[in-house]
């Protein structure tokens, strides 16, 4: 499989579909004041950074970033297309999300996910990427239903 990484065009209705998609799996693993994900509306908002993973023509994974403080950004909406989890998608827009970061000069990197079962490998993912749990950030508090993670660039 030939992956191609590129900044999102939120205008193409399949990409808006995928994460619609993100964000329908997502509703049920936590009270509403407990989901972060950003929506279409948050994701076109100028500062933050969106891409998608295509394949074969198709949308298989997403991911953003947004800044939270001067060198530090946050890596929001990570999905890999449900069918193809598990093949190295997530992992290979990992490294370029955070080689963009790098690149412009962020320091360091950081996220939330959820505390749930659904969301452990997405958890070992990122700490095979160096990611360890931290104390919540930015405008983030305490959340039963959250675990905050950082790394180093």
């Amino acid at each position: 499989m030939t992956l191609q990484i590129s900044r999102a065009d939120l205008g193409d209705p399949v990409l808006r579909a995928f994460l619609l998609a993100h964000l329908r799996d997502l509703a049920p693993t936590a009270p509403a004041e407990s989901q972060h994900a950003l929506d279409l509306d948050g994701l076109a908002r100028p500062e933050v950074r969106l891409w998608a993973a295509h394949a074969d023509g198709e949308v298989v994974g997403t991911g953003a970033l947004t800044p939270v403080e001067h060198e530090h950004d946050e890596l929001k909406s990570m999905r890999t297309d449900p069918a193809r989890r598990g093949t190295g998608i997530a992992s290979t827009l990992l490294t370029h999300l955070l080689d963009d970061a790098r690149g412009r000069g962020v320091r360091r990197v950081s996220l939330e996910t959820g505390s749930m079962e659904f969301f452990a490998p997405a958890r070992r993912l990122y700490a095979r990427a160096g990611f360890e749990e931290c104390a919540p950030f930015g405008s983030y508090t305490p959340d039963p239903h959250s675990v905050f993670m950082t790394v180093s660039l």
